[in-house]
């Protein structure tokens, strides 16, 4: 009896362990960040700021910014300024931010400058899409590298010319939401899959209220829901319901630059025979001078001698026997013993004879 019941306790918390909240599959329509942008300069560097000579623009905002407080130079005005830099201010605006609230920001160097480290950014405004200021930014930057240079030698420690700055911006204007405009929220899937949207049609439906949940497609469910101050708690109770997620289709992901396979737990492998050998051309190139004999008239000639060798690596028949799981693919393929890169091309043929059940993608 004791066996059995530690049997349902472990299969009890493994199911729990593999259930997935709605929150984790999909997301509010309408609840989503805005991308915020400006221009501005980093001042107080020690000599590592931009080359004015050749960035003009870092001039020219320097100049117009003396001039709105009160300091007026001639355009044509010649400076060699090398404790500022052009950067731009970049920032990610949370859903629901108010007035007065902080995000962090990162500025980038626009210019040729050598390093931010040590900079302060001056007041830069933070526009969205529609132009806007929905932010300003200001604050000392937070660099995470070092450097140093002399004599025409150097030394960098990861990238200098970008940094950040926490909670550097203060929002000034709020974002319009969508969300409680209406008697209906709307989720949207992470990823289309009309299995998972019915099954989130059937968790609401059967554990919140009868048939307040449709499915519009593979991505979208409308859910009907309460008005006022109890929609918050609503939304929260919807969210953490669980469901069994569908099995994803089965994909191998290529990346043809680096040579990294990976491949998701649906795919599978029918028995098939793999035989791979790798194919090597060595081309030698020897230079030599002709001398021609004394009073012969001749002239000294260059002459090039070139041998070309092709060697064949053997590759033996391995049969691979059916994999219904992924470890049993990982298993198989790994008894070929062929090189990622030799892996690219084996997966091709595997997939083009259809022993390999899972759609290629080379990224």
């Amino acid at each position: 009896m004791k066996q059995i019941f530690a049997v349902l306790l472990m299969t009890l918390v493994s199911f729990a362990a593999y259930a997935d909240r709605i929150k984790d599959v999909a997301s509010i329509q309408g609840v989503r960040d805005n991308q915020l942008s400006g221009y501005g300069l980093v001042v107080g560097l020690d000599g590592s700021g931009d080359q004015t000579t050749q960035t003009p623009f870092t001039v020219q905002s320097v100049i117009s910014m003396l001039s709105q407080m009160g300091v007026n130079m001639p355009q044509t005005t010649i400076m060699q300024l090398k404790n500022v830099a052009a950067v731009m201010v970049t920032a990610s605006l949370p859903p629901f931010s108010k007035p007065g609230q902080t995000i962090d920001i990162t500025a980038s160097s626009i210019g040729n400058s050598k390093s931010l480290r040590g900079g302060t950014l001056l007041m830069t405004p933070l526009k969205g899409a529609d132009g806007q200021v929905y932010a300003m930014a200001q604050g000392n930057l937070l660099v995470g590298g070092v450097g140093a240079a002399s004599a025409g030698s150097s030394v960098q420690v990861n990238h200098l010319n970008v940094g950040r700055v926490p909670g550097g911006a203060t929002v000034e204007r709020a974002v319009p939401s969508v969300l409680g405009q209406g008697n209906y929220i709307h989720l949207e899937l992470n990823t289309s899959d009309f299995t998972t949207a019915s099954r989130i049609v059937n968790v609401i439906n059967d554990q919140i209220a009868p048939d307040i949940a449709v499915a519009q497609d593979g991505r979208m469910i409308e859910v009907r829901a309460p008005q006022g101050s109890g929609l918050v708690a609503f939304i929260s109770r919807v969210e953490n319901l669980e469901i069994s997620q569908a099995q994803g289709v089965a994909r191998v992901i290529i990346n043809a630059r680096t040579g990294s396979v990976v491949m998701n737990q649906a795919v599978t492998l029918d028995p098939c025979a793999v035989a791979h050998g790798n194919l090597t051309v060595v081309i030698n190139t020897d230079t030599t001078v002709s001398q021609p004999n004394a009073f012969s008239g001749g002239r000294t000639a260059k002459t090039d001698k070139s041998t070309i060798d092709v060697k064949s690596d053997k590759g033996g028949l391995v049969e691979l026997p059916k994999g219904v799981s992924l470890s049993e693919v990982v298993k198989a393929l790994n008894a070929i013993g062929a090189t990622p890169q030799d892996l690219l091309a084996i997966l091709q043929a595997m997939k083009s004879s259809g022993a390999l059940h899972a759609e290629l993608e080379v990224i």
